[in-house]
């Protein structure tokens, strides 16, 4: 059994690993940006890193707002739409702040509707959601069909590229529309309410958190909002002061 104040170890491991395979995939994508490396991080290994970073921390966003839910509710706190809203404005707001870093830098791959102005909208969205387990498994199944269709459109206006509807010219650094990532959020509050019903595991294993690589990995996964956003200027800059990119590149 577990504390109603506790963390579960390997969430936090987990969101750890995912940060490992961002960070390096963003690395490589820094050398390939700067014409260091010759790389396509569109397809092969590279991909997939990405992706399996972008879809691992995702589905945990989802399984974490069950576990939030779960512990709000037994402890007796009060569970409010405010709370939500308050939390995901705070990052999306986060989000903004890499919008307006992109377009001084990258004015021809502005981030409108990245990761964090995603994950901003996806909790505030989740809010009804957190209690149910099919409904959020076949919800996020149409989702990821309705994506197809979402994308097999381009439109010649900006005004729907949080939902995944593009203009044929669109380019952007870091692209999260909700078709289809909000199925992936659906999914991990599935998987939370199946995995942790009332914020207990239902299957118990073998307990790692004290194994010392677990551990970093959990200290990386409970402070993932803040690595992310210091790791890409942290990387640019230390590949700078490396001297392995020139940042004249780019105008600075």
């Amino acid at each position: 059994m577990r504390s109603v104040y506790g963390r579960f170890w390997e969430i936090d491991a987990l969101r750890g690993i995912a940060i490992i395979l961002m960070v390096l995939f963003h690395f490589i994508y820094d050398l390939v940006f700067f014409d260091v490396l010759q790389v396509d991080i569109r397809s092969g290994l590279m991909f997939y890193i990405g992706r399996s970073a972008a879809l691992l921390f995702v589905f945990l966003v989802g399984v974490s707002l069950t576990l939030s839910h779960s512990r709000n509710k037994i402890s007796g706190s009060q569970i409010s739409f405010k709370k939500y809203l308050n939390r995901g404005f705070h990052i999306f707001l986060w989000g903004l702040v890499f919008t307006m870093g992109s377009w001084l830098l990258f004015p021809n791959e502005v981030i409108v509707f990245g990761i964090l102005h995603f994950i901003g909208v996806a909790i505030i969205l989740s809010y009804p959601l957190l209690e149910y387990r099919l409904a959020n498994f076949v919800g996020g199944l149409i989702v990821f069909f309705l994506s197809k269709f979402v994308e097999s459109f381009t439109v010649d206006f900006p005004w729907l590229l949080w939902l995944g509807f593009t203009p044929a010219d669109f380019q952007s650094l870091d692209y999260f529309p909700l078709f289809p990532w909000f199925g992936v959020i659906m999914v991990g509050i599935f998987a939370g309410n199946i995995f942790y019903p009332s914020y207990r595991r239902k299957y118990e294993f073998i307990d790692l958190s004290s194994n010392r690589l677990i551990y970093i990995l959990e200290i990386m996964g409970k402070k993932s909002l803040a690595i992310y956003i210091v790791h890409q200027p942290m990387l640019v800059f230390l590949l700078y002061v490396a001297g392995i990119i020139d940042l004249h590149s780019i105008g600075i």
